[in-house]
């Protein structure tokens, strides 16, 4: 998704139109079409705050992992990848969250989850950056 903000209004105006036009077929807001051609977990990811993307998580099909990482904090980061790093939205985190989403519907095994968080040389017991 590009634009969480753009998905949220057209799904808004959907809402809206199905409200005002109770016996007519009802539409389907574009956010919730696109993502119920897709199976398995959803990780929406931004270099905002959380709450960019947690717009659109209401209209995600049921019964699927809804997971958000975002930037929320001040900024520690001389780069966009060490911000990224330090806010646990770059690559190797996107995976541990989409592989966590995987466990959570017993599709992997939480050990897949924990060798990611290996092989990204995550660790598990840092600060966490929204305290920091």
């Amino acid at each position: 998704m590009t634009n969480y903000k753009r998905l949220r209004e057209q799904a808004m105006a959907t809402e809206r139109v199905n409200r005002l036009h109770p016996t007519a077929e009802r539409q389907v807001p574009l956010v919730s079409s696109l993502l119920s051609e897709s199976t398995g977990p959803i990780t929406a990811v931004t270099d905002f705050m959380c709450a960019v993307p947690e717009q659109i998580g209401r209209y995600v099909p049921s019964g699927r992992p809804f997971k958000v990482l975002g930037t929320d904090g001040m900024g520690r980061s001389d780069t966009r990848e060490a911000l990224r790093r330090h806010f646990e939205v770059d690559c190797g985190h996107v995976v541990v969250s989409t592989l966590e989403g995987l466990a959570d519907l017993g599709e992997v095994d939480r050990s897949v989850v924990a060798d990611a968080i290996a092989r990204y040389d995550i660790d598990p017991d840092a600060v966490d950056p929204f305290l920091v």
